[in-house]
């Protein structure tokens, strides 16, 4: 049995750990729990078909992030993981001109060719927009589409770390540091006790600089803060309401007892977890502008996350150049809840030896490495 431990416990290390634990492999997760984890402050939208990202590497990590969904939560069905945050809801892609809507339809008409799981497309006019999301304000007209999906990455993330746990994964909170001899990663140290491994996967995400600083090694991640609302509106249950994509860079989706909108993209504030008046003010000033009720709305909290970002905006995949038993994963950025599940079931397979879904030449970490 090979023996594998997974530092980090958001979505992309649980995902690992909850795969390789399914495979049979004896699995440790390490995780310190660091305040302002993505995972932790997320709530995501699995939609990404229309985006006008041209990275095709991007693209497909987060086609096969959308497409991996429903087999994941029917996985984690099975072991008993039913509370898992997902809902396919659909999404309201929002604009005022009919035309661009239809171009964009026509965009995801052709992207549905090779991701059937885009689901339908309708066009919808003003009065039928406000009849799916009845808090928008006039104006809007919309593309929806059936497949979207919203997530809450606290429930996915703790429904995998149960999951590997009943596939008899051990989780360990604490520091974990790595554990080496010359270019040899031998497993780690957690809490005064030493674990040998055959593989260490790092899934720290912006924190990943401070695992690696030890070994000499300089690792080009940046933590871009984001800050997401929760409100809730008196006598609406908006369950299964569709998430809103509106034509500006907002979002807002939904739960039971809430509506979510965000979300910030700060670079070079570090670890700062501060709520701040300027970061309020840019996402409610954008949400009312959409729906004006929501000027009534009750806040209820504001989560701040480190979202891991490389300088060009492209995840890396793979072992960590000039070590052997440590592989890595970096980089997802505002796409993590999308991509996480997909990008570490190819680290699983990567750490058993299995055939991969996808190019690692196409995320090279190298030249994050200084």
């Amino acid at each position: 049995m090979k023996k594998v431990i997974v530092i980090g416990a958001g979505i992309l290390g649980a995902s690992t750990a909850y795969q390789l634990a399914k495979a049979g492999a004896e699995v440790i997760i390490a995780d310190r729990m660091d305040a302002g984890q993505a995972t932790d402050a997320a709530a995501g939208i699995v939609a990404p078909w229309l985006s006008k990202r041209r990275n095709k590497s991007w693209y497909k990590l987060a086609k096969g992030g959308a497409r991996i969904y429903q087999d994941l939560v029917e996985g984690l069905a099975a072991d008993g993981e039913t509370e898992t945050g997902y809902s396919r809801v659909g999404a309201l892609n929002l604009h005022t001109n009919m035309d661009k809507l239809s171009a964009l339809k026509q965009h995801a008409i052709n992207r549905r060719e090779d991701a059937p799981e885009i689901g339908e497309l309708t066009l919808l006019d003003q009065n039928e927009t406000k009849n799916m999301f009845p808090l928008l304000s006039d104006g809007y007209s919309a593309l929806h589409v059936s497949g979207a999906a919203r997530v809450d990455g606290r429930a996915l993330r703790n429904a995998l770390l149960r999951g590997a746990e009943k596939h008899g994964a051990r989780v360990i909170h604490g520091d974990a540091s790595l554990l080496y001899e010359n270019s040899d990663i031998n497993g780690i140290n957690i809490n005064n006790e030493t674990i040998f491994a055959d593989t260490v996967i790092a899934a720290t995400g912006a924190w990943t600089p401070q695992l690696l600083q030890p070994l000499g090694i300089q690792f080009d991640i940046r933590p871009q803060r984001a800050q997401i609302v929760h409100l809730q509106m008196p006598d609406t249950s908006p369950e299964n309401w569709p998430v809103v994509k509106p034509p500006f860079n907002q979002y807002m989706l939904t739960f039971s007892d809430r509506i979510v909108v965000g979300a910030t993209q700060e670079n070079h504030v570090g670890f700062d977890r501060r709520v701040t008046a300027g970061g309020l003010q840019w996402i409610l000033n954008h949400a009312i502008e959409m729906a004006p009720e929501l000027a009534k709305a009750t806040v209820l909290e504001t989560r701040v996350g480190f979202r891991p970002m490389t300088p060009e905006s492209v995840p890396v995949i793979g072992a960590v150049p000039g070590l052997n038993g440590l592989l890595h994963a970096n980089g997802l950025g505002s796409s993590g809840l999308t991509m996480g599940p997909y990008v570490g079931k190819q680290l699983a397979n990567l750490a058993l030896g299995n055939e991969l879904d996808i190019d690692l030449e196409n995320y090279d970490m190298s030249r994050l490495i200084r």
